[in-house]
């Protein structure tokens, strides 16, 4: 394709007419002249924005740019209503390959209850892969979900597992590597985690529920998400290493490319703080939803992780593991 802005009939093709969930709260959302989203959102009228940069050759890379958008708006507190996109593509970008990027947008958003609202795409020489750009909004009717209402004798608690993200990227993106030492089966197993990386109902269950704050586990793992928690609310951490959700194929895959779980991208694992973590894990497991308390937070500045005899202490986050695979 040419560089620059997709013709109106590409755009009418393979974008307009793949968006078809709508949202009453999007009086002006994807079209011709209209770069700009209006909503008109009831209550406070308070509205929760995100946005989520991904970059790799991945054929879901749109589909999880999605979902970290809408799991950032609903960690917030708010109810995730739009997304808004935007992508730069190689010149070497297929207008199939667009509809396909599309189409997998709009598949999550149906999924999710979302409205596409607006896209931006460019192909341009500038880029060597796809770069995306996810704006996710929402409406936040009640307080927000802050770290800045943690306190020191809180539980921490974890939904689902971690690692799901990364684990399903790897599963797909290096395959036949995997593939000589897993049977199939496992392997399709791990690429189906994508299944589980959508934490609104948990943020939705957990906001009912009293929670005081949230903060979803995207890049840099646990340890990273842990670290940023705390450095937010100005708390110590006490973190139990063996309560940690972490599924077999997780550990099996970061075992294979000599790589850390607890430093994994971790997208659909969603940490809460709340004054009883106990009943809220078994509120979330009365939903359908996993859930585990993890830890307590402190009155002190040190993130300790306790393995059985051993203590060891965060460090401040790296970067996700994730790359020292697909670079």
């Amino acid at each position: 394709m040419k560089n620059g802005k997709l013709t109106e009939n590409v755009w009418k093709r393979s974008v307009l007419k793949q968006i078809k969930t709508k949202r009453e709260e999007v009086i002006t959302g994807a079209g011709i002249g209209a770069d700009c989203a209006v909503f008109s959102l009831e209550g406070s009228g308070l509205s929760a924005v995100s946005v989520q940069p991904v970059v790799w050759n991945g054929v879901n890379a749109a589909k999880h740019a999605v979902y970290g958008a809408a799991n950032a708006v609903a960690a917030s507190g708010a109810e995730p209503v739009a997304v808004m996109f935007s992508a730069l593509l190689p010149a070497s970008t297929e207008e199939s390959d667009i509809r396909i990027m599309t189409e997998q947008i709009e598949a999550v958003c149906g999924r999710l209850n979302l409205q596409a609202a607006g896209d931006g795409i460019r192909v341009t020489e500038a880029v060597n892969r796809p770069v995306f750009t996810m704006t996710g909004i929402g409406c936040l009717t009640g307080e927000e979900a802050s770290v800045k209402r943690i306190r020191p004798g809180q539980d921490i608690v974890a939904s689902k597992w971690i690692g799901l993200e990364g684990t399903a990227i790897l599963a797909r993106e290096r395959e036949k590597e995997l593939l000589t030492k897993y049977p199939f089966r496992f392997m399709e197993e791990a690429k189906e985690f994508d299944r589980f990386l959508s934490i609104v109902p948990e943020a939705a269950t957990a906001v009912k529920s009293g929670v005081c704050a949230m903060h979803g586990v995207t890049e840099g793992g646990i340890f990273g998400a842990l670290w940023e928690l705390a450095e937010g609310a100005g708390v110590g951490l006490e973190i139990d290493l063996k309560r940690i959700p972490v599924k077999q194929e997780t550990i099996e895959i970061c075992e294979f490319f000599e790589i850390n779980p607890y430093e994994l991208l971790s997208g659909g694992c969603l940490l809460m703080a709340a004054d009883n973590g106990y009943d809220l894990a078994r509120i979330l497991e009365g939903t359908g939803i996993p859930a585990a308390v993890i830890g307590k937070t402190t009155g002190s500045h040190d993130r300790v992780v306790i393995n059985e005899e051993e203590r060891r202490f965060l460090e401040l986050p790296k970067p996700d593991e994730i790359y020292r695979v697909l670079g």
